[in-house]
């Protein structure tokens, strides 16, 4: 087995190593602030909640005699910049359930109301910049899932799917209300959640819960309860007495009608009308085990993604963004594959993100997508997925539509996931696909995982790990190399001491269809470590950040290294949450064939890398100022060697809200590279605008181009949720490219969507 670290003429990582400890080991003798005490032992806090027959009206305004007889939290403490230190304003929380849902009700007190930032008002955009109020819910009580639900001063509502206990995906949607209001006394906020947007095991008459609010002007956030500076469904205090909880018939029943127009130029007739509807039904078969049904499915409505240039060998990774398969997206995650960083926001940054998401069995944008990236509509698609007892259980049946541009019939394919809770916080479980959207061959897996969490260490700290292994059948590859496996394990403490190691193989038959796979006949070490420091309150600096990442990428028959990055970087950010970073990149690449790195549009130029090891090193630096401010942006810079030659690269990102409810922002990213074979420079610039005429009425715009394809991408979405369930999106894309480079750009094809939803609950 190749050895991740080694010390010879042609590569040298002792200088790395060395100013790794340099920039961390002196911060260990210092006093680490704010971890006197731990708190969030499950059960630790217990609130036994109150039914009402008299539910609040949800309007953001607390009525005294709607909220009179609630349960009521104040014991809430500092999470950030102090752990368990005393808030700096004062937060109340008022709890009520009645037989068709959950209310939570919160004033957050401000001494200066003018202070609260309220920026954003598009509901479903991120609120990393404004103050907040979150509930995380664990409604099976069984520590390691859940939902969190986020709101702003403005209204606006952010819900997220807890997965592998700590990591969110904040591309699940669910029906709930909510509303708020800003007086003389701060803010306040009033929200229903529905128990027919919930899954729940109607036995257990206790609940996980937390709450955390944040106030954002001085970076400091406040929880019920909180372990190392964090809080999930593993952290978290309990409500009790939930009993009679109803979900009704349990039926949810979504029309779509759909409205477009396409048109490519250049070719005659090509304009086509369609009108088409779309049905989505959801029925609760339990109250656990939630069962999704979607008929001719379109996804236009979908936001598009970000545009990137590949200057790498291997294929990138995109999120999937679709409502029908991010619902119950957790309970598909298969051994903490594509958890990205092994322990979060300072995680192992030496790991590209496709390497992480390497080998993954099942990637939902396999279906309904060509390889192209075009969509293609979904006939049918049927998901039972859910929770029964300590068991996690997902199955997904969908039949996409033919693809006339490859001439692909139309395909049936299937996933089918199992996962048993073990211990306190860990599962081991089983995952099976079958076909294969992109080919007539068959093609099956079957995989096998245990993943092992502990948050419960002293101190406050945490370890994971997990190991799996996978086997494909594929009629693409005929060897018998058709396995993969793994293993990790971390320490992802967000405080003090943190480290990880994981270690994936993926053999050269290996083929799973419906996942995702951009190389094969390798095997990755990866090791991580660092230590992050808290400083006292009343300086300058709020935290400071020193580690070593180190990603190795090797051949599996040979041996041979393929390409391996060594890091050291520090960051520090002040207590407005300015951040400034640098760190020292060592990269080495061996190419065993040609590499083209670079293909003009017209054709007229191509610059190839030829076969050899390359070592090479960088100097990355950056700053950015905190986003609650109006004007708000980055800056990051890199400059090194580059193979045989060198390379600069500078990006800038600006962000400008006028007033609340107006967002315009703009990237610029130039990679300027100079080889002997040729030089060429990479530039990527997107403008955005979000106006919000109101938190349900949002029209935005987005313009994205490149100077490699010479494309420009134009799309324009305007949104109005009439209430939640029920939308209306008329969506404009615009296709332009200078294909003969003369900087005049000609239309290359346009569509505009007409679409709207209704959802009817029984």
């Amino acid at each position: 087995m190749p050895v991740l670290f080694r010390n010879n003429s042609h590569s040298s990582l002792v200088p790395f190593i060395s100013l790794a400890a340099l920039l961390i080991f002196p911060l260990q003798g210092a006093a680490q602030i704010g971890n006197s005490g731990v708190e969030g032992t499950t059960g630790s806090k217990i609130v036994e909640m109150v039914r009402t027959t008299n539910e609040p009206r949800i309007d953001g305004i607390l009525e005294a005699d709607e909220w009179a007889r609630a349960a009521v939290v104040t014991d809430m403490h500092q999470m950030n910049p102090v752990e368990y230190g005393e808030p700096s304003q004062k937060t109340e929380i008022f709890l009520l359930y009645s037989d068709n849902a959950l209310y939570v009700a919160a004033r957050m007190y401000e001494d200066d109301p003018s202070l609260i930032r309220a920026n954003v008002r598009r509901q479903g955009q991120g609120l990393p910049n404004d103050d907040t109020f979150n509930i995380v819910l664990d409604p099976y009580f069984d520590r390691r899932n859940g939902y969190i639900f986020e709101i702003n001063a403005n209204g606006v509502r952010v819900e997220g799917l807890y997965q592998n206990v700590s990591g969110v995906d904040r591309n699940w949607t669910g029906i709930w209300q909510a509303k708020s209001n800003i007086d003389e006394q701060g803010w306040t906020t009033e929200i229903r959640i529905p128990y027919q947007s919930l899954s729940f095991n109607p036995d257990n008459t206790q609940w996980g819960i937390n709450f955390r609010r944040t106030i954002r002007r001085n970076s400091e956030e406040i929880a019920w309860i909180s372990r190392n500076r964090l809080i999930n469904p593993s952290i978290a205090g309990t409500i009790s007495n939930m009993t009679g909880l109803q979900q009704g018939v349990g039926l949810d029943v979504v029309p779509y009608f759909l409205a477009r127009r396409e048109k490519k130029f250049g070719i005659p007739g090509s304009q086509e009308d369609s009108f088409e509807p779309q049905l989505d039904m959801f029925y609760k078969i339990t109250p656990q085990l939630n069962a999704a049904l979607t008929l001719n499915t379109d996804f236009s409505a979908t936001e598009v993604d970000d545009r990137v240039v590949n200057l790498s060998r291997f294929n990138l990774f995109f999120p999937e963004r679709r409502d029908f398969f991010t619902r119950d997206a957790d309970i598909f995650s298969f051994g903490r594959i594509g958890s990205g960083t092994v322990f979060g926001q300072e995680g192992n940054d030496a790991i590209p993100n496709s390497a992480a998401q390497n080998g993954r069995p099942f990637f939902s944008r396999t279906i309904g997508l060509s390889p192209t990236g075009s969509p293609i509509d979904l006939n049918a698609g049927v998901k039972v997925s859910g929770r029964e007892g300590n068991w996690n259980l997902g199955s997904l049946v969908v039949n996409q539509g033919k693809d006339d541009a490859i001439g692909l019939d139309a395909q049936t394919v299937f996933v089918g996931r199992a996962a048993y809770n073990v211990l306190q916080e860990s599962q081991v479980g089983v995952i099976a696909t079958a076909g294969d959207t992109r080919s007539d061959r068959d093609n099956s897996l079957v995989g096998a995982d245990f993943r092992y969490r502990n948050s419960r260490l002293p101190g406050g700290k945490a370890v994971e790990g997990e190991v799996w292994y996978m086997q494909s059948d594929s009629d693409a590859f005929t060897g018998n190399q058709n396995g993969a496996w793994g293993l990790g394990v971390s320490a992802p403490n967000s405080n003090g001491w943190r480290g990880g190691y994981a270690y994936k193989r993926i053999e050269n038959d290996f083929n799973p269809a419906l996942g995702f796979v951009n190389q094969r006949g390798i095997e990755d070490h990866a090791l991580d470590f660092g230590y992050k420091h808290f400083f006292a309150p009343g300086g300058t600096l709020r935290s400071v950040y020193g580690g070593f990442d180190s990603y190795r990428n090797s051949n599996l028959n040979t041996g041979a290294l393929i390409s391996e990055v060594v890091d050291v970087r520090m960051n520090a950010n002040n207590n407005a949450n300015d951040l400034v970073n640098i760190a020292l990149v060592r990269q080495r690449e061996n190419l065993s064939r040609n590499f083209t790195i670079y293909r003009a549009s017209d054709g007229s130029r191509t610059i190839v890398i030829p076969p050899g090891d390359y070592e090479f090193s960088r100097v990355e630096a950056g700053i950015s100022s905190s986003g609650q401010r109006k004007l708000a942006g980055s800056v990051n810079i890199s400059k090194g060697d580059y193979y045989d030659g060198e390379q600069f690269q500078r990006s800038v990102n600006v962000t400008w809200q006028p007033i609340p409810g107006y967002n315009f922002q703009t990237r610029y990213s130039e990679n300027a590279i100079e080889l002997p074979q040729g030089d060429f420079t990479v530039r990527q610039i997107s403008l955005t605008s979000m106006i919000n005429f109101t938190a349900d009425v949002v029209w935005s715009n987005r313009i994205q181009y490149d100077n490699v394809s010479e494309g420009m991408g134009i799309n324009s979405r305007l949104w109005w949720i009439q209430q939640p369930g029920r939308e209306m999106y008329i969506v404009l894309n615009w296709g332009l490219q200078d294909a003969d480079r003369d900087n005049e750009f000609h239309s290359v094809s346009n569509d505009l969507t007409f679409k709207y939803n209704y959802t009817l609950r029984f």
